[in-house]
């Protein structure tokens, strides 16, 4: 499945906007993009295993806010972050 990286985050990946990964959830694929690119899973997921409040997770065309969802080879899943400033 692809993973769609914000551009916030892609100094985590070596400046790449998608990488292929599988898994069964969406936690087993945060944990697989963390042992390819280590410490973008803390960027994500609070230490209580939570998705952050600034980030928003979409599989396909519809958000989840749960770790547990499963997910299939061909899904997009795309990581948002929200923007603030002044």
């Amino acid at each position: 499945m692809r993973i769609h990286i914000p551009g916030a985050l892609r100094s985590y990946t070596e400046q790449q906007s998608e990488v292929e990964l599988g898994g069964a959830t969406l936690a087993n694929v945060l944990t697989a993009l963390d042992q390819r690119f280590p410490g973008i899973r803390f960027r994500i997921i609070t230490e209580q295993d939570a998705i952050r409040p600034h980030i928003r997770i979409f599989i396909n065309d519809r958000q989840t806010f749960y770790l547990a969802e499963p997910l299939h080879d061909d899904d997009d899943v795309y990581i948002v972050c929200a923007l603030s400033g002044g």
